[in-house]
């Protein structure tokens, strides 16, 4: 048997085979574009989405013969997206992205009305799904009018796969339309949203059969029996499966475009206050809280592209060995910034800059101010009783062991990483294909992974550190009372 999972990330979708073991025997990858029609806007075409999905299955299934024993699929998406879909089912306009601030004033709006905390357990941000719907009603009224359905990003992948509109409950809690603790849409919500049920999917578990797959699809990869779609997950959700990330204690740092720090929880016990994100765990009865910052590696992608270097050349020049915090420091703020502050209108900086100053002072001031905008999210978990006795970290930019080292440090908390093997998104998604076909124990299939040595906090640089976020802390109030 083999298991097929899909990670809709942002730039690309990746496509992990597995055997039922779990191992993987494929993978492969495809590029889709972006747009800013405008400052702040981020949109993408779902047809772009689906091109990348035929064409990773037509590479797969022409290498590995394997993938004709197909039974199951789990995607896991991009969050927050608003994909847009008329009674045919036709996209009616660009998706609106999870990185896309547009609805600022909207999200302050319902965040402010009665119970929508209570009931959906988080602040609204800007990036969130129901606020774009807002947007859309007061800008595209005659979009607005057309909607039948709205369906995030893995959603619309379901859609392609099985002809259902279905989403999973992860998924949903990024919406501000989902009951979070109840797992269920919620009237009150959605007439806050000025939405309607029936443009709501169908709500399934991570692990439950969302669908199968469509006979025309079927046929057209060589499959010949019943292949069961899973509901899947946002893609922290699924990465935590990937990791094995299910209960109180375990919970991982990832360095990617964004930066996010996950505690699994066995219970439902939200903070809004705290800009923490509280949303549904992929398996029943489970959650996770989160802290996001929107730039973490994008920070040091936006240095490299300003100096011209390669991100890992400009991280391997600092040496192997950290060192303590310089003068010059860096707030990662270039595109806003949720955990703790909530603030779409934040920017970043660099302080402390003199003629002395040198591209490896920046490029460690860069790694620093992404390490202290994780601590604001590791303070804010520490503040709602989640407890760590250490972190696996995933994402592109634990490749820097000298990144690592800095936030283990600015933490104060070991941090490991996998050793070898697959262990993200696109692995959790397809545990979950796993578990939907087979009906398979959450326990057996959702194991972590092989961890190399762990990369110790340098004690005898705690003190400078901790200095060091303070100042980091007081400039955001600083530039929050003084903006420039």
């Amino acid at each position: 048997m083999s298991y097929l999972g899909l990670d809709l990330g942002t730039s690309g979708l990746r496509a992990l085979l597995v055997d039922d073991q779990g191992a993987p025997i494929g993978s492969t990858e495809r590029d889709y574009p972006l747009s800013h029609p405008h400052p702040g806007w981020s949109e993408q075409a779902p047809t772009d989405w689906i091109a990348a999905l035929d064409s990773a299955v037509e590479e797969l299934r022409a290498t590995h013969p394997q993938f004709s024993a197909l039974r199951g699929i789990g995607v896991a998406g991009q969050m927050h997206g608003a994909t847009l879909l008329d009674a045919d089912d036709t996209v009616l306009r660009p998706c609106i992205l999870w990185n896309d601030s547009r609805s600022h004033a909207e999200a302050t709006v319902l965040d402010q009305a009665p119970n929508v905390r209570r009931l959906s357990g988080n602040i609204v941000f800007p990036g969130f799904t129901a606020p774009k719907l807002e947007w859309v009603r007061t800008h595209e009224p005659e979009i607005y009018d057309r909607i039948a359905k709205v369906l995030l990003p893995a959603g619309y992948l379901n859609l392609y796969l099985t002809g259902e509109h279905v989403s999973d409950m992860s998924d949903s809690a990024g919406t501000s339309w989902l009951d979070v603790g109840e797992r269920t849409w919620s009237g009150e919500l959605l007439t806050t949203g000025h939405m309607r049920l029936d443009q709501m999917p169908r709500l399934v578990e991570g692990t439950e059969a969302a669908g199968t797959l469509r006979p025309e699809l079927a046929k057209r990869w060589g499959v010949s029996a019943r292949v069961v779609v899973a509901g899947g997950a946002g893609d922290n959700a699924a990465a935590a499966c990937g990791i094995g990330a299910m209960n109180e204690g375990q919970g991982f740092v990832s360095l990617g475009t964004s930066g996010v720090l996950l505690a699994a929880r066995d219970g439902y016990a939200p903070a809004p206050e705290t800009a923490l994100h509280t949303f549904c765990h992929a398996v029943p009865g489970r959650w996770y809280q989160m802290g996001v910052m929107l730039s973490a590696t994008d920070s040091l992608n936006w240095f490299s592209r300003i100096t011209g270097s390669k991100p890992a050349d400009l991280t391997t020049e600092l040496g192997p060995t950290i060192q303590a915090p310089s003068g010059v420091k860096f707030q990662p703020y270039l595109s806003g910034e949720r955990t703790p502050h909530n603030d779409a209108n934040v920017r970043g900086n660099f302080a402390g800059l003199g003629a002395a100053t040198s591209r490896c002072d920046m490029t460690r001031a860069i790694l620093e101010g992404v390490a202290f905008g994780l601590r604001d999210s590791f303070e804010a978990l520490l503040s709602t009783n989640a407890h760590f006795d250490e972190l696996i970290a995933i994402g592109g930019g634990t490749r820097s062991v000298y990144w690592l080292s800095v936030i283990a440090t600015a933490l104060d908390i070991p941090i490991r990483v996998p050793s070898s093997g697959e262990f993200g998104a696109a692995l959790g998604a397809a545990r979950l294909g796993m578990i939907a076909a087979e009906s398979a124990e959450v326990t057996q299939v959702m194991t972590p992974p092989r961890l190399a040595e762990p990369i110790m906090p340098m004690q005898n640089l705690r003190h400078a550190y901790d200095d060091a976020y303070s100042k980091f802390r007081a400039a955001y109030a600083w530039q929050k009372e003084s903006p420039y």
